[in-house]
């Protein structure tokens, strides 16, 4: 599960503690926030944004919080008021810094070329049993490619890589209201 991470906005800058450690990182030393859509196994709607400081490593603030062992809460209303605030302090602090969607455009479009090859993959197992009159597996391979291309399709079309303005947030990656 990891340690407890809390993050606080500051009238000069954002307080944060993962576990033992903390720090501060002023406003005007952030250059460059990104947000993006991360699923992940017991959390299959949840956002994050990460921020890169000068002299402090790289904050991730997620949408939403472990509760249990087994259990995540999602903080959908508390995590956008949250970041629509921080991004306000931050463009006015460091009108330089850079705000950024999605996923890295060196693992994003690597993902694109490998999600293509595996539909077409799948399409083509699946026209290849119909062929064989394989009705059950032909059923079996069709419902998993259609969960495969909405699951896939969706992270996908979430996280494209790309600039935004901090008064204009991306809805993609940012919890609906």
């Amino acid at each position: 599960m990891g340690a407890m991470r809390d993050f606080k906005l500051s009238e000069d800058g954002i307080d944060w503690a993962v576990g033992a450690v903390s720090g501060h990182v002023p406003y005007r030393n952030i250059r460059r926030l990104r947000m993006s859509y991360r699923p992940n196994s017991m959390q299959t709607y949840r956002f994050l944004t990460e921020l890169w400081g000068e002299g402090a490593p790289r904050l991730r603030i997620a949408s939403s919080s472990w509760k249990s062992l087994v259990e995540q809460e999602r903080l959908d209303r508390a995590y956008s008021a949250f970041v629509r605030e921080l991004h306000r302090r931050v463009s006015k602090a460091a009108p330089s810094a850079c705000f950024e969607k999605g996923h890295s455009p060196f693992l994003y479009w690597p993902s694109v070329v490998v999600f293509t090859a595996v539909a077409l993959g799948l399409a083509a197992l699946l026209a290849r049993a119909l062929q064989a009159q394989t009705y059950a597996g032909a059923a079996f391979i069709a419902a998993f490619f259609a969960f495969y291309l909405w699951h896939s399709m969706n992270f996908l079309r979430r996280n494209r890589p790309g600039r935004y303005e901090p008064d204009a947030l991306p809805r993609d990656v940012m919890p609906a209201p």
